[in-house]
């Protein structure tokens, strides 16, 4: 994981709540902002843009935390979300997953040592009717097989 120093992320960060000063609610639009600069929000932004807001750390936490598209951190090159809801699994999602696991070696929410890929669940694409589906990299994937997964991951390598 990437330590960033305390001193530069605050700077930044304070510049970045300086930019949506003029906005009601800035949190979200900040830790986008965050998230988008460093790929993920780090803890050294969290003290920073509680003082800026005049929020506690706890409330900025509970915040990256509730969301599922904030992360603490950083993430591969490619992202792999495998759709684990039920019409995927009525359709043969679990198996797939198994496979997928297993191929990439990771568990869910884990970056590969060599930083390519992070394998994140999501429940629900939209592609029901044409599961098991995934998102590879935001690009939506349906009628996963095992065969699929394996040619998509030597394309990511």
């Amino acid at each position: 994981m990437t330590i960033l120093p305390d001193t530069s992320v605050a700077s930044r960060v304070q510049a970045i709540v300086s930019e949506h000063a003029d906005l009601d609610g800035p949190l979200l639009p900040i830790l986008h902002r965050v998230q988008s600069e460093y790929g993920y929000v780090p803890e050294s932004a969290i003290r920073p843009l509680a003082d800026a807001l005049n929020i506690s750390r706890a409330d900025v936490h509970g915040v990256v935390s509730f969301y599922h598209d904030f992360h603490t951190a950083p993430r591969g090159r490619h992202v792999v979300k495998i759709c684990r809801a039920e019409a995927c699994q009525a359709r043969g999602g679990q198996a797939l997953e198994d496979h997928i696991r297993k191929v990439l070696r990771l568990n869910w929410n884990e970056t590969s040592s060599d930083g390519a890929i992070t394998l994140e669940p999501v429940y629900c694409l939209g592609l029901c009717a044409c599961g098991p589906a995934a998102l590879i990299d935001e690009r939506p994937v349906a009628k996963l097989t095992g065969e699929k997964v394996e040619r998509l991951v030597r394309e990511m390598v």
